[in-house]
C-alpha cells in the first residue's frame, strides 16, 4: 500500500547498509533522542549481539545502557517490564525466538498484559527483539520463526522487517510506540558475512530520522496475474521467483506484510480483488498459523474474489531438520513457492 506518512518514503539512491547496520543506527538514534531508552540482553555488550545488533552500542552509551546480562531470560525480560511501567523505554533481546519458552510468563502475563490489568493505567513501551528462522543448521531449537504463536497472544504488536530500510522505520517506531512491541529479525537477512549470501539485505537506508507505521503492508513487487503475500526471507525468495517467472510472461504481485500485529488486511483484500489469485508464503508452521489467517481473511471478507484455491508454502508441522538437506527440503524455499504459483494459475 501507498505509505501515507513521507519519512516512511524509502529513497531509491543513496548510502546502503545491512540490515543490521540498519537496526544498530535506528537504537543509536533513539538512545540519542530520549535517554530513557536502554538495552539489554545477553552478548549485546562488547560482543554487540551474536547477530550484529547491537554493535558498538555499549562502547557509544555506557555500560548503563547497553547491558550484558546473564543466561536468564525470565530475569532481564522481567526487569525490562518492570522498567517500562516506571516509566524507561526498554529494549530487550531474547537470543533465539525458540526461547520463548524460557520465559513466557513474563512475556504474555506480563509485557503483554499489565495495560489491560491496570485498566489502561499503566504502559509498558518495550521492544522484544529476538532472532528467528532457519537455513543454517541450527537445528530445531534455534531454527524456528514462531511469529504466528507471538501475534496469536493478545497485548502485544508483531512487527517482521524484511530489508536494511524497514529494519530502520520498524525498530524505530517499535521504540516510540507505547504499547510491547516484538520485533523478529530473520538471521537471513541480516546481511552478514558468515550467513548465506543475500544481495538484498544490503539496501538504501534514510538517515537522519525514519519511520516506518507499524501495520502497513508494502507492495515490493506490483503484478497482476498472482498475489504473493508474505514477510521477512520469503519476501526476498518471492522477489526471487516471480522476476524469474516473469520472464515466461507470469505477472507475480509480491506484498510484505510487514506487521503481524495489526495485520493489514486491507492491503490483503486489494492485491487478491486485482489478481484473483492467492499464494501464501510463510516460514512458520503450516497449522494454526499465519498462512492460515491470510487465508481466512479473503474467505470472511469476499471469497469471490478467489478464481482459483488458495495455495500456502509454509514449514509442515514437524520440529525443524538439522542435516542441511533436510532442512532445505521442508523450508518454504524458491522451487516451493515457484511450484505453488505456476499450480494456482493452472
Amino acid at each position: 500500500m501507498t505509505q501515507t506518512d513521507t519519512r516512511s518514503q524509502a529513497p531509491e539512491t543513496g548510502r546502503r547498509l545491512n540490515t543490521a547496520k540498519a537496526m544498530v543506527e535506528a537504537i543509536a538514534q533513539e538512545m540519542e533522542r530520549d535517554p530513557a531508552v536502554i538495552y539489554l540482553g545477553e552478548d549485546v555488550g562488547p560482543y554487540g549481539g551474536i547477530f550484529s545488533s547491537t554493535t558498538g552500542l555499549q562502547e557509544r552509551f555506557g555500560k548503563d545502557r547497553v547491558i550484558d546480562t546473564p543466561i536468564s531470560e525470565t530475569a532481564f525480560i522481567g526487569m525490562a517490564v518492570g522498567a517500562a511501567t516506571e516509566g524507561m523505554r526498554p529494549i530487550a533481546e531474547l537470543m533465539f525466538a525458540d526461547f520463548m519458552g524460557v520465559c513466557l510468563d513474563q512475556i504474555y502475563n506480563h509485557m503483554a498484559k499489565i495495560h489491560y490489568f491496570s485498566g489502561g493505567n499503566v504502559t509498558v513501551p518495550m521492544v522484544l527483539t529476538t532472532a528467528v528462522g532457519g537455513g543454517y543448521s541450527d537445528g530445531g531449537q534455534h531454527s524456528q520463526t514462531l511469529w504466528g504463536t507471538f501475534a496469536h497472544l493478545p497485548g502485544m504488536k508483531v512487527v517482521v522487517p524484511a530489508t536494511p530500510a524497514d529494519a530502520k522505520g520498524l525498530m524505530t517506531a517499535a521504540v516510540r510506540d507505547d504499547s510491547p512491541v516484538v520485533y523478529m529479525f530473520h538471521k537471513g537477512v541480516m546481511g552478514l558475512p558468515w550467513m548465506a549470501k543475500n544481495p538484498r539485505s544490503v539496501d538504501v537506508v534514510p538517515e537522519g530520522e525514519y519511520v516506518v507505521p507499524i501495520g502497513k503492508a508494502r507492495t515490493a513487487r506490483a503484478g497482476t496475474d498472482v498475489s504473493v503475500v508474505t514477510l521477512s526471507l520469503s519476501v526476498h525468495h518471492a522477489l526471487d521467483v516471480a522476476d524469474k517467472l516473469a520472464g515466461e510472461g507470469i505477472d507475480a504481485e509480491v506484498l510484505d506484510l510487514r506487521s503481524l500485529v495489526p495485520l493489514d488486511r486491507t492491503a490483503i483484500l486489494e492485491s487478491v480483488g486485482k489478481t484473483g489469485r492467492l499464494v501464501v508464503v510463510d516460514e512458520d508452521y503450516h497449522s494454526f498459523g499465519l498462512s492460515g489467517e491470510v487465508t481466512a481473511t479473503v474467505a470472511d471478507e469476499d471469497p469471490t474474489l478467489l478464481h482459483a484455491p488458495v495455495q500456502r508454502v509454509t514449514m509442515p508441522d514437524i520440529p525443524i531438520p538439522y542435516a542441511h538437506g533436510l532442512e532445505y527440503a521442508v523450508l518454504p524455499r524458491h522451487e516451493r513457492i515457484e511450484a505453488a504459483i505456476r499450480k494456482v494459475l493452472a
